[in-house]
C-alpha cells in the first residue's frame, strides 16, 4: 500500500484557494462555500489548518450571508440549505459559531420545514432527504433542534425507506448511497436509528463494493470516491463496519495505479461485519442541545452475499456531490 502524499495535498488545496479568475473557478463560483468546507476539513484532518488565514476565511464566510439568515455559495449568491450548512461547519471548525446570529440562522432553516415534516432546500421549494439531513445537522450544531418538529422530520425520513433497507430522496424513490448517508445521519442525530433495519441495510451497502475495492452508489454503477465515503460512513453509523471493505477501499485510495475498472464476474463474497465499540444509537443525538447516552450495541453479524453478474458490465456516470451530501441523483 502506498503512502498518502500529505504535502502535495496541502499544496494543491492552497493553490485551488488562490484561483479566482480561471474558467474552472468562474463556472464553480456558486459552490465556493462548499469547496471551502471540503478544503478546510481536509487541511484540519491533515493537521495543516494553520496554513490558511483564519480571520480572512471567517470574514469571507460572513459576507456570504443573506439578510434572510441563510448563506449563499459565494458573496451575492442566493441562500440555500447546502451552503448554510457549510458556513456553519466552517465556523464550527474554527470555534467561531459565536459570530453568528444563531436565532436568525436557525429561524431561516426552521422556516423551510414543510407540513409533512420534509424540508425544502430554498425558497423555490425543492424537497429532498438531503435537506432533511442538512437542517437537522445544522440545528444540532447550533443547539437549536427544538425549533423544528423533529417527530415529523423523522416520520418523513422513515417514509422514504425502501424494501431493500435503503432510502431515496423522496417516498418511493430509488435507494441511493448518498441519500442513505443523509437519512441514516439524520436519524442518528435525532436518536432514531431504531427505524433502520441494520442487517438488511448493511447487506445492501456491502453489496456496493466492486472488484477494484471501491464502492458505487447504486447497483450497476461505477465506483467513486464520494460513494465510498457515503457507504462506509453509513456502515459505521449502523455498526456494520467491515474490516475487509475498509482495507480494500484504503488500498484503492493510495494505490499508485488509481481506480481500476474491471469486468464483473460470478462471485461469492463473505463479509464479516463487526459491531462497533460500546456506543449508543443516539450518541450523536441531540435533543434541545443535549447529547443522549446509554443505549445498547447490536451483536456482530456475518453476511454472505452471492450474485451472478457474468457478462454484465458496470455502467453509469459519476454523480456530483455537494458538501457531505449528493448534489443530485
Amino acid at each position: 500500500m502506498g503512502e498518502l502524499q500529505v504535502e502535495r495535498h496541502v499544496a494543491y488545496i492552497l493553490t485551488v484557494e488562490k484561483r479566482k479568475d480561471d474558467f474552472e473557478s468562474v463556472v464553480m463560483e456558486h459552490l465556493r462555500l462548499n469547496g471551502a468546507y471540503w478544503g478546510l476539513t481536509t487541511l484540519d484532518i491533515l493537521g495543516k489548518l494553520d496554513a490558511v488565514d483564519k480571520d480572512e476565511v471567517i470574514s469571507w464566510v460572513m459576507q456570504c450571508q443573506h439578510e434572510s439568515g441563510g448563506f449563499g455559495g459565494n458573496i451575492g449568491h442566493d441562500p440555500h440549505m447546502l451552503y448554510t450548512l457549510s458556513a456553519i461547519q466552517v465556523l464550527a471548525l474554527f470555534d467561531k459559531l459565536h459570530v453568528l446570529d444563531i436565532d436568525k440562522v436557525s429561524s431561516y432553516i426552521a422556516g423551510l420545514q414543510n407540513e409533512d415534516g420534509s424540508f425544502s432546500g430554498d425558497m423555490w421549494g425543492e424537497v429532498d432527504t438531503r435537506f432533511s439531513y442538512i437542517a437537522i445537522c445544522s440545528l444540532a450544531l447550533l443547539r437549536q433542534l427544538d425549533k423544528i418538529d423533529v417527530g415529523k422530520a423523522v416520520k418523513y425520513i422513515v417514509s422514504c425507506k425502501n424494501v431493500d433497507g435503503g432510502f431515496g430522496c423522496t417516498p418511493g424513490a430509488e435507494s441511493h448511497a448518498g441519500q442513505i448517508f443523509c437519512c441514516v445521519g439524520a436519524l442518528a442525530i435525532t436518536g432514531s436509528l431504531h427505524h433502520v433495519d441494520k442487517d438488511l441495510l448493511g447487506w445492501w451497502l456491502c453489496e456496493r463494493q466492486v472488484k477494484s475495492g471501491g464502492l458505487n452508489g447504486r447497483p450497476e454503477k461505477l465506483p467513486d470516491v464520494c460513494y465510498s465515503w457515503w457507504v462506509l460512513s453509513s456502515l459505521i453509523m449502523i455498526d456494520r463496519r467491515s474490516s475487509a471493505t475498509r482495507n480494500a477501499v484504503l488500498e484503492l485510495f493510495v494505490s499508485p495505479k488509481g481506480l481500476r475498472i474491471e469486468e464483473p464476474e460470478e462471485r461469492s463474497i463473505s463479509i464479516n461485519m463487526q459491531a462497533g465499540e460500546n456506543r449508543d444509537e443516539g450518541d450523536l443525538a441531540m435533543n434541545k442541545g443535549k447529547m443522549k447516552e446509554g443505549m445498547s450495541t447490536p451483536a456482530p453479524m456475518v453476511v454472505t452475499a452471492k450474485g451472478d453478474e457474468t457478462g454484465r458490465k458496470e455502467q453509469g456516470t459519476k454523480q456530483k456531490t455537494n458538501g457531505t451530501v449528493p448534489c443530485n441523483q
